[in-house]
């Protein structure tokens, strides 16, 4: 596979500190959107925990976030295809009434 090209004018520098680089664990992700922006809150829970926790929040905008969406389909294309299928195991449902995690006091 040929890798792309930058276009020219296009290459930027993107730096990673050191406290980001090892990542940060989630096993679930909440969105919500507004007109102007889409937030997702990505949660860690754990067995026999019976609280969640919003490990980060991020904060896009709506064409931003379809970008993603784009990035996300093309990549999980790539995994299968050299991976072979992911299957999930459960379908998790969160309340009707769920209104996103509360903001702590």
């Amino acid at each position: 596979m040929n890798p792309k090209k930058p276009k020219k004018g296009k290459n930027i520098e993107i730096e990673l500190k050191e406290e980001e680089a090892t990542g940060t664990y989630s096993n679930l992700v909440m969105i919500t959107h507004s007109p102007s922006e889409f937030v997702f809150d990505f949660i860690s829970m754990m067995p026999a925990v019976k609280k969640a926790k919003v490990v980060k929040r991020l904060v896009l905008t709506p064409d931003h976030a379809k970008r993603l969406a784009n990035a996300l389909n093309e990549n999980l294309k790539k995994y299968e295809n050299e991976h072979g299928p992911i299957t999930t195991k459960e379908k998790f449902d969160m309340p009707f009434n769920y209104r996103g995690p509360k903001p702590e006091a």
